[in-house]
């Protein structure tokens, strides 16, 4: 039997992912160990966690014991979801444990990469991808939380946590002067621009190309499958448009009214204090880097501080 290894940290966890030669074996043993037959394997090298693909049809998704958080967010969103979407998500086939390290095999999805197929598509196939995600993500929202109930941090927890490391965070990461410059007032108000009483909903925080698939129909496209679960949370709703906003609409206002129309929201419901909350909320995102994150050309040149950067990010 081939042993997982004990890492102290997730750069050694990295560096052993890096080399096949290291991982690979112990994966397939795991698979072997469970009888599943495949005729070759690939290793991912993307992602957060050890991802090996068994053939055409399943996937082997294997976690660190650091991230024994990320195995029971995602083995508990994929029970909570199945079944309930329009479109396609992997199906838990089996789960286990070696050696501390929690896995689970699923089922492999069909369809193309969205960060393969975005890039050039037109604009029409671009806005009419972010109605259905829009659409997918009201759809998800509307399925009860269940156990994803007991996920921690609770919304309230994490939120506060958020903004206690929010300004550090955007320092290090090389926000521009102008933009922290108002980065107090908008975390002074940021508790109170959410109702504390507001009823949670499933949030997955990465609606964005790297995890769905699309699946083309007689020259259009659209969203086939989604995948990645491990981040997911219960929380507030527009929460999860922040990752389409950043890397997909882009400043441009076609694809935004398309993506929140797709929500659920009117041209009206698009006002100073969504876009306000957004912007908080963005900042305080869990993966939250504007520098990289936002797909705006020349964004820094743009806005000299917060409140224009909102208007940037979401045109009317």
């Amino acid at each position: 039997m081939h042993s997982l290894p004990r890492l102290s940290n997730f750069q050694e966890f990295q560096a052993w992912r890096a080399d096949a030669s290291q991982c690979l074996p112990a994966a397939l043993d795991i698979a072997r160990s469970h009888g599943l037959a495949f005729a070759t394997a690939h290793l991912f090298s993307a992602g957060t966690n050890l991802v090996v693909g068994l053939g055409d049809h399943l996937i082997l998704k294997i976690f660190p014991p650091m991230h024994r958080g990320q195995f029971i967010s995602e083995q508990t969103a994929l029970t909570q979801l199945g079944g309930k979407l329009a479109v396609s998500i992997p199906e838990i086939v089996l789960q286990g444990e070696r050696d501390g390290w929690p896995y689970l095999v699923i089922t492999r999805l069909a369809g193309v990469l969205g960060t393969e197929v975005w890039p050039a598509l037109p604009e029409d196939q671009k806005e009419r991808l972010l109605v259905q995600i829009g659409e997918t993500i009201a759809q998800v929202q509307r399925v009860p939380i269940g156990a994803l109930s007991r996920i921690e941090p609770g919304w309230q927890a994490f939120i506060s946590g958020q903004i206690r490391g929010c300004r550090a965070r955007h320092r290090r990461l090389g926000l521009p002067q102008k933009f922290l410059d108002g980065l107090d007032d908008f975390l002074e108000g940021a508790s109170s621009l959410i109702p504390p009483d507001a009823p949670v909903v499933i949030l997955t925080g990465e609606y964005i190309p790297e995890n769905f698939l699309l699946a083309e129909d007689g020259g259009q496209w659209r969203v086939a499958g989604l995948f990645d679960f491990g981040d997911v949370k219960t929380g507030w709703g527009e929460y999860d448009l922040l990752g389409p906003s950043a890397f997909m609409a882009a400043g441009r206002p076609g694809r935004v009214r398309s993506l929140f129309g797709g929500f659920g929201y009117s041209h009206a419901d698009v006002n100073f204090a969504l876009k306000r909350r957004l912007m908080a909320l963005m900042l305080l995102h869990h993966a939250s880097d504007p520098i990289r994150h936002i797909c705006i050309e020349n964004w820094q040149q743009k806005a000299c501080d917060l409140v224009q950067l909102q208007e940037l990010i979401w045109p009317n």
